[in-house]
């Protein structure tokens, strides 16, 4: 059986060569991966996202494709096509680039909203079906989509129903000056993404996604997210709460947090350490536009973290 703290140990070491800083975000990403969820990386241009994207498609030795979304890409250019093949008389099926294990989808919210829904089937039920043929994807799968929320003219804002179906929303951020400055140091003379080598397969990572769910959660600890969801749906400033996708989201994801410090047991710090990341795009906020719905939904789920009773062990 695979041990998954060191397996987490050595993703997070080695896209920490090249990603310096923010081993927090990094961790995360991983418990995205070992829980086969989608990430959503939202951050002003060049603070790293398409590089961490890069990093951890290079330190699992599986397929990878990167998509540069732009307003005419094509569904079809995800999904594939059905082309006439003239020497054998027959039509043929194309794949496209969602058939790979793991999918860069660079600026994602400039694609059209039909080019962006292509995405839903594949992301919820891990297939995809053109002209009434159903194709499975191989495992595992994983979309990294990246967005910039600064910048709108252009851009196509991701609907609800799509947000929801991303496993967790995380932000880079700035880096300090003493890792900017190593950065600039390593890239003066090298490209540090170049030299990342796989250290997992991908057998070991579908492995580490089948032992996730046997991580156990206590009947108290289910009640305890429970609460914090329920809160979101009854919270005044929230015009629309956390899905029951949600709940699930967030169980898996206190799970895989549980898994990688070495625990088969869930506990409330879990669910707090994933919360914001997990639940915050799928709510939206009274009163705030899209810019603002992001790190004010945050600021209400602290609040509701703060007010809700957290379980007690028993002696």
């Amino acid at each position: 059986m695979v041990d998954i703290k060191m397996l987490s140990d050595r993703l997070v070491q080695n896209i920490g060569t090249v990603i310096k800083g923010k081993d927090d975000v990094i961790q995360k990403v991983v418990v995205c991966l070992f829980c086969s969820g989608h990430i959503l990386l939202e951050d002003v241009p060049g603070t790293g996202k398409t590089t961490l994207a890069k990093a951890l498609a290079r330190s699992v030795n599986c397929d990878f494709k990167r998509v540069q979304f732009t307003p005419d890409l094509l569904p079809s250019d995800l999904t594939g096509v059905n082309f006439y093949h003239q020497k054998s008389g027959e039509f043929q099926f194309k794949k496209g680039a969602l058939f790979t294990n793991i999918l860069l989808g660079d600026e994602i919210n400039r694609a059209t909203p039909r080019t962006q829904s292509s995405l839903l089937e594949c992301m919820e039920e891990r297939q995809v079906s053109v002209d009434g043929n159903t194709y499975p994807l191989s495992e595992p799968f994983l979309v990294i989509a990246t967005q910039n929320p600064i910048e709108i003219q252009g851009t196509f804002p991701l609907p609800e129903a799509q947000l929801d179906r991303f496993f967790m929303r995380l932000s880079m951020g700035y880096p300090d000056v003493q890792n900017e400055k190593a950065m600039l140091s390593r890239e003066q003379t090298d490209r540090p993404t170049e030299s990342i080598r796989p250290v997992a397969s991908a057998e070991e990572v579908i492995e580490a996604q089948q032992c996730i769910q046997t991580v156990k959660v206590g009947e108290a600890v289910k009640d305890y997210l429970l609460d914090l969801v329920h809160a979101t749906r009854s919270y005044d400033k929230i015009r629309l709460g956390v899905s029951p996708r949600g709940s699930l989201a967030l169980m898996r994801a206190a799970q895989a947090m549980a898994a990688v410090q070495g625990r088969d047991y869930v506990i409330p710090d879990d669910i707090q350490d994933v919360a914001e990341d997990v639940l915050a795009h799928r709510m939206i906020c009274k009163g705030h536009n899209m810019m603002q719905n992001s790190e004010i939904a945050k600021e209400y789920l602290r609040q509701i973290v703060n007010q809700t009773t957290v379980p007690v062990e028993r002696k």
